[in-house]
């Protein structure tokens, strides 16, 4: 029992593989705009009681091994992690303003898996391994 969480009335372990998209694909998470997406996402996981395992920013998108406490959907996490990432990105990036004029700077869909089916370790080596061939980013969550 030693990655279960507690809570008052429950322990749980539910982790999840995450990957959402930038809108149109554009790749826009490279520099500081993907150093301040790796901040704002734990930040954010942090308030809400979430635990980052591993990411990885790409140009193009993200990918994370989370674990979400139940009383919080996953549907929900995400919403959070996309929607306030994406309005501080925007707010602290002119050059995004311009390209993403609608507002919004994920696209409307992600991928979520449980990580029941495969072992803790092998998605955090897929998520490793999806660092592209000149690295862009600084991810590397504990």
């Amino acid at each position: 029992m030693k990655d279960y969480k507690t809570g008052s009335h429950s322990v749980w372990d539910c982790k999840y593989h995450l990957v959402w998209i930038t809108k149109y694909r554009y790749p826009v998470l490279v520099r500081d705009v993907g150093e301040r997406t790796g901040e704002l996402l734990r930040e954010i996981a942090r308030s809400l009681e979430m635990t980052i395992y591993a990411g990885a920013i790409n140009r193009d998108h993200v990918h994370m091994l989370i674990s979400i406490p139940p009383h919080l959907s996953v549907s929900k996490a995400v919403q959070y992690l996309k929607g306030k990432s994406s309005h501080r990105l925007l707010s602290e990036f002119p050059g995004l303003r311009k390209r993403y004029w609608g507002q919004h700077v994920w696209g409307r869909g992600y991928l979520v898996a449980s990580s029941g089916n495969v072992t803790d370790e092998v998605w955090k080596k897929y998520i490793e391994d999806q660092k592209p061939e000149t690295p862009d980013d600084n991810f590397k969550v504990a």
